[in-house]
């Protein structure tokens, strides 16, 4: 925390093995064994989900899901319902919108809360967090992990410390001590790829980014040399934003088996498409961009987009997606990958009121 600047109490929850969790819950006969949730390991399916129980052989999220049945031979595979997650999903955000109206989602199961000032009118981030397990618990029978701390980062690493069902609270004086335990990975944005760089000049600990020299750092991770010195001192200003303003939408399906059929590839760009304006017309929006995305089957993948006036239009945007294809080798080349996306988006109000983005003519990009 920067000196002089409040004391907030940040809370991040983040749901235990959530997809697997959910059906675990709703199918006793999953309970207690290793389920893992996610695409056929006959096809190209990965895992989205994994159970507790499946972890303990290596089981992870967006490995593939034939490796996830080779490391657990005894895998339970379960499609996913996604209807019955964001239905779930609805549940939680609503209990943490009834104590804070500082929610942040970073995806279906997982959120920051600033609950410095709240409505149950604690002062301490510690009860809030016991409180908002146990109604969480109450209402959809599953549990979260939590952290609570000063800011966004130690919060979100708090949160994984114990889990699953876990709270974890970094106190103001607590802060370098905690710090002092961990490896450099636990760092925001510092992956697999850039831990590896980092331990190679000898940073192998998170309070190690401290006392490097910057140009050595900024060597191993450029422009971020200075916003990883900030956070290996416990440092992180970011506020909680609430429900930020979508700015796209998108569709993408990769195939068991690749697409050679120029017909069934425009079926599917316009099943996306619909899906897509589906989405707008929920969230009261309208799209100026279209976007294509192909992968083919030597992993080379296009982009195609188009620029119009907004709109939300199934019919249109379907068209619009459909023409993209023209330019591309789809239906020539053999299709791995297949995705639409909806850009530059325009709410109702803007629209009624004629307060429009700059270059409202047709242009193709």
């Amino acid at each position: 925390m920067t000196p002089g600047l409040p004391c907030r109490r940040i809370v991040h929850i983040d749901m235990d093995a959530f997809y697997a969790s959910v059906e675990q819950r709703d199918d006793p006969s999953l309970r207690g064994r290793p389920v893992a949730v996610g695409g056929s390991p006959q096809g190209r399916g990965v895992v989205a989900a994994a159970s507790y129980e499946a972890r303990q052989y290596g089981v992870r999220s967006a490995i593939p899901m034939s490796r996830a049945l080779r490391l657990c031979p005894s895998l339970v595979i379960v499609f996913p319902d996604f209807a019955k997650y964001r239905a779930v999903s609805k549940q939680v955000f609503e209990i943490f919108r009834a104590v804070t109206p500082l929610v942040e989602p970073l995806s279906m199961d997982e959120a920051y809360l600033d609950v410095t000032e709240n409505a149950w009118n604690e002062r301490s981030g510690t009860r809030v967090a016991e409180r908002l397990k146990r109604e969480i618990r109450e209402t959809t029978s599953l549990t979260a992990s939590a952290g609570v701390a000063p800011n966004k980062f130690l919060a979100k690493i708090a949160s994984g410390w114990k889990k699953p069902d876990g709270l974890t609270v970094i106190a103001p004086d607590r802060i370098e001590g905690f710090l002092q335990k961990l490896p450099v990975d636990a760092l925001w944005g510092v992956g697999p790829v850039t831990a590896a760089k980092l331990r190679a000049i000898g940073i192998a600990r998170l309070v190690d980014v401290r006392t490097i020299d910057l140009p050595v750092l900024q060597r191993a991770v450029g422009s971020h040399a200075e916003w990883l010195r900030q956070l290996a001192a416990g440092i992180d200003d970011r506020e909680v934003v609430a429900d930020r303003p979508a700015k796209s939408c998108g569709t993408e399906n990769t195939y068991a088996r690749d697409l050679t059929d120029l017909p069934q590839i425009r079926d599917a760009i316009v099943e996306m498409a619909r899906d897509d304006a589906a989405w707008l017309e929920r969230k009261g929006l309208s799209a100026r961009t279209v976007t294509i995305k192909v992968r083919y089957d030597d992993f080379t993948t296009v982009t195609r987009s188009h620029t119009a006036p907004p709109s939300r239009d199934a019919d249109a945007l379907a068209a619009r997606a459909v023409s993209l294809l023209t330019r591309t080798e789809a239906g020539a080349r053999p299709v791995r990958l297949l995705g639409v996306s909806v850009h530059n988006l325009v709410n109702d109000e803007e629209l009624d009121a004629g307060r429009l983005p700059f270059g409202s003519s047709g242009t193709t990009l």
